[in-house]
């Protein structure tokens, strides 16, 4: 909450061909054309999930608001996130939203052919 965190600054969107992500201050948008592939995944690692982070691993975003569901999303182009100005993009992202397997089927959609 402290950093703007709040439902109405937490949720992924899929409209107008695009998929756009508000996470409190960070803003993930990118084409349907961009998502190459997506999977529902969980349950998660508690401490692992909450807030927003980058992979050292495979420097991959998480906006985590809950260890239940998520969906991972891969990207043809990197995405930017987390820092300003495009500084630093994202290969993947991993979204903890109320509906994954809805957001699933809408990035998988006719309109992502």
């Amino acid at each position: 909450m402290l950093l703007g965190v709040r439902p109405d600054r937490a949720f992924a969107a899929v409209e107008e061909g695009e998929l756009m992500v508000r996470f409190g201050p960070w803003v993930l948008r990118t084409p349907l054309s961009n998502v190459v592939d997506t999977t529902a995944t969980g349950p998660y690692t508690p401490l692992k999930v909450f807030g927003a982070r980058m992979s050292l691993i495979d420097r991959g975003v998480s906006f985590g608001t809950n260890a239940r569901r998520g969906v991972c999303v891969r990207f043809r182009t990197p995405v930017p996130a987390l820092a300003p100005g495009g500084f630093l993009s994202h290969p993947g992202a991993t979204l903890t939203v109320s509906d994954p397997e809805g957001l699933v089927k809408a990035l998988t959609g006719p309109r992502n052919a």
